[in-house]
Formats: C-alpha cells, structure tokens, sequence
C-alpha cells in the first residue's frame, strides 16, 4: 500500500501532511510513503529528513498514479484532481460546502473523499481532530500578533513614576481557539471577557480566568454536535446593545465565531468600531468566512477611526512548523482507523460512526 502526498500550492497553503515523525508511525502499519520533492523544505524540512525515515521522493505525476492513498491539507487543484482513478483515497480539509460540485464528481468516478472537518465530536475521534488541533494554534497566534501591534503594554505594572493599567481583551466565541485566546492573553496579564451563543461556554471561560459576558435572557443555541446555532433577531439586538457597552473600555478583540459551512455571523458592526479607542485592535480569525467585524477585509490590516482590523486568511500559515506536526498526526490517527492490520489494507466500514460522517457520499 501507499501513502502520497505532494506539494501544496505554497502561495496560499504553508502546512504539510506529513511530518518525517509521522512516517515512523506509518512504517509500523507496513505502507510506503511517497512525496514530493522539496515536500517541506519551505518549512525546514529538507527532503533527506524524509528519506532517512523510509520516504520515496517522487513527482508528483508518480504519486497520483501509484498512490491507493493520497493526504493533502487542501483539495487538489482541478488538474490534478481528473487524475485521480476509481478506489483511490482522497483524505484532506476538502471543504464540502465549497467543493460541493466537485466532490460530487469524484465520487461519481468512485473515489473515496474523506474531508476531516466533518469528524464527529465524539471522544474516539479527539485525537483526529484537526479542527481543534489548528484552531488551538489560531487562537494563540491572533493573541500575540494583535500584541504586538498593540502600542500599551499588557499587563499592570506599578512603578515609582505611576501605574500601567492591563490591557483589556474582549474574546467573541468561545470555542477551541477563543478559549485558547482566553488562557494566552490571560497568561500575558490582560483582563479577559468573553461572549458565546453556548451558555455552557461560560463555565469553561471563568475556568481560564475569563469573565464571561451574558446577554439577558439567553437561551443555549448550540447544536447537538458543539457548534454554535444561528441566533434570532431578538437575541442578536441585545447582543449588540451589550457588546457596544463593552467596546468603550476594551483595547483588543479577538474574533473566533463560526458556523460550519455558512457565512461567519456579523457581530462586530461599524457602530461599535465607532465607539472603540483610538489605538485599539480588532483581529478576526474568521476573515476567510466573511468576518464577525462589518469591516474586516481579508488579508489586509485597515484602520477606521484610529481603530486597526486585521483580517488574516490563513493564520496558520505563521506557524506552518506546530500546526504541521499537529495535522500530521491527526492524519495518521484517522488513518490508522481506516486500516485493517489482517488484510493490509484501507477498508470503509460505514457502520464506524468517524468512517460514516466524514466520507463525502
């Protein structure tokens, strides 16, 4: 059996799926890894790395061709996606709702997609969740570059020649990687609040220190499987008259909210940067989805009234090392759940509750 990865269009896409550390776990299932050449030296990772460990180095043409199984953090481009053949494995971060069209191309061809967002929240599957294995790194990232664009310090500090006030954070969702902004910015002496749709996100945030911003009357819109539900009218209205309160006394707000497969809710309106300090920061994590502020302009840092708004793509392509090793091994932890060690091979049991949601029909 092998296992093929090649090269991601580096432009838009620094991550790897595979990790020289990873192919020792893969030689243990007894399948040959084949890559693309330069594979991961933009990240560090020479070719001989890989070679050490027991990896072919190859076209990229040879592994479409040979591989029964092919890893990759994004669909394939177009091109190379019609050299795909029947009973071949596509395994990545396919985008369904994106990709829909082409998704159901491929599986009318008879290859198996499995896209690893759609992985159930469900403890078996923890330790493949690539979901909340990069979104742990966003929510730290977002933290520390919004840091250093911020122009005060962080924590309080008392001095002969006077006090420094902290600086104060406000968190919109709370969700793997605003929990993560909660601790980070915690831990760098900030005062932290934080606001959710999901009541149950409020014992998790004064956990880390954080104070958790309830709108009255609120009602716990999460859906069955952790996600965020979208609000009504009425609750989006009293959400907006709190956080406007809040913005007058906060420096920096750290974007997270999300909907799987929809338009990033607007929850930041102009308004309310209207009513924020001169100086003060807004990083949206959720840019790539339309923004949760009104003016959020992806892969850009605009400024509205003194106020800056930094709408990064792909945060994770600053940190393409960690997320890298992470990714890497949710892939083989998925993988290992599709192989069967008697017959050597990758086998689809749609009975396996991870095999069943996450395979594109």
């Amino acid at each position: 059996m092998i296992i093929g990865s090649i090269s991601e269009n580096k432009k838009i896409e620094q991550r790897v799926a595979i990790t020289p550390e990873v192919i020792k776990k893969y030689k243990s299932l007894g399948v040959q890894i084949h890559l693309s050449k330069n594979y991961a030296q933009h990240i560090g990772i020479n070719d001989d790395d890989y070679i050490a460990e027991g990896a072919i180095i190859s076209t990229d043409h040879e592994i479409i061709s040979n591989a029964n199984v092919i890893l990759q953090m994004n669909i394939l481009s177009n091109e190379n996606l019609d050299k795909l053949k029947q009973g071949q494995f596509l395994v990545g971060v396919l985008d369904p709702y994106s990709n829909e069209q082409k998704l159901k191309e491929l599986c009318s061809k008879n290859i198996n997609c499995f896209s690893l967002e759609l992985l159930p929240r469900i403890t078996r599957a923890q330790s493949m969740d690539i979901l909340s294995s990069q979104a742990n790194l966003a929510g730290y990232k977002a933290v520390v570059d919004s840091f250093a664009y911020f122009q005060k310090a962080i924590p309080m500090m008392m001095t002969a020649a006077g006090t420094i006030s902290a600086a104060k954070v406000l968190v919109v969702g709370a969700g793997v990687a605003g929990l993560q902004a909660i601790a980070t910015a915690k831990r760098m002496g900030a005062i932290v609040f934080a606001t959710d749709v999901r009541l149950a996100s409020k014992e998790q945030v004064e956990s880390l220190g954080g104070k958790f911003l309830t709108v009255e009357g609120a009602e716990n819109l999460e859906t069955e499987g952790g996600y965020a539900k979208e609000t009504s009218e009425d609750f989006k209205k009293k959400q907006e008259d709190l956080l406007k309160e809040t913005l007058k006394k906060i420096d920096i707000v750290i974007c997270t909210a999300l909907i799987p497969g929809k338009k990033a809710p607007i929850i930041i309106k102009k308004d309310m940067i209207n009513v924020m300090s001169n100086g003060s920061i807004i990083y949206d994590l959720a840019a790539s989805q339309g923004g949760n502020s009104e003016l959020t302009k992806v892969n850009e840092i605009s400024e509205v009234n003194g106020v800056k708004i930094m709408g990064e793509a792909n945060i994770l392509n600053k940190l393409p090392v960690s997320s890298s090793n992470l990714y890497a091994k949710n892939m083989f932890n998925f993988l290992s759940n599709l192989f069967d060690s008697e017959k050597k091979n990758f086998h689809i049991n749609l009975e396996d509750e991870i095999i069943n949601k996450t395979i594109i029909k």
